[in-house]
């Protein structure tokens, strides 16, 4: 009951920072508006895009948009992999902050049972719900403070939150190379892709 209580917890505060300030990020952060805004940084580009991604765990940062921009700037490859080490340093710093809350606070945060609910669930399933979470909204910050309270193994997490950072970046690199908005096979690659390497990893 506790784990869930957190689930939702979570999900609150980061939907209620989208509903305080997700309209005003969208505004100035559409394709263009993204590319401009990265423009300005000049050869320093590739880090405000990294640093705007990993932001994304504290503010409504419309990352697909990001990614979209690092690819219309540096092409589908290079913008690819800045766009996919954007999207891991925020799951990892993510991580990072459940991680700090430390074992005994959080077996008193969760209780005990759900804190061994929650191990379980990670240590099975976890890296199915790291790789593809990162194509949603609200998930992937939900789930990666999650994964790092409940002790998820590191290794793990880092490979499934690659199985599931890489095709996103690049993705939406590719996206923005081609100068166009996403169309609607994005969201059903960007949600098998990852599931079908995290399979793939899992034996590996």
């Amino acid at each position: 009951m506790r784990l869930t209580l957190w689930f939702l917890a979570l999900a609150t505060l980061f939907l209620a920072t989208w509903m305080l300030w997700g309209g005003s990020w969208e505004s100035r952060l559409t394709l263009d508006g993204g590319i401009a805004w990265l423009n300005e940084a000049g050869s320093w580009a590739w880090a405000a895009g990294i640093g705007l991604l990993a932001a994304d765990l504290f503010l409504p940062i419309p990352g697909t948009v990001v990614m979209s921009a690092l690819g219309f700037l540096y092409g589908t490859l290079v913008g690819g992999i800045v766009a996919a080490a954007g999207s891991m340093i925020a799951g990892i710093v993510g991580y990072g902050i459940g991680r700090c809350f430390g074992e005994p606070t959080a077996r008193r945060l969760l209780g005990d049972p759900d804190f061994e609910k929650g191990r379980r669930l990670f240590g099975s399933g976890g890296g199915w719900l790291v790789a593809i979470s990162r194509a949603l909204p609200i998930l992937p910050e939900v789930i990666s403070c999650t994964a790092g309270l409940v002790r998820m193994p590191f290794r793990k997490f880092v490979l499934s939150l690659a199985c599931g950072s890489l095709p996103m970046g690049f993705l939406f690199a590719a996206i923005g190379a081609a100068g166009r908005d996403a169309p609607g096979w994005s969201i059903a690659f960007s949600l098998a892709v990852p599931a079908l390497l995290w399979a793939l990893a899992r034996k590996w």
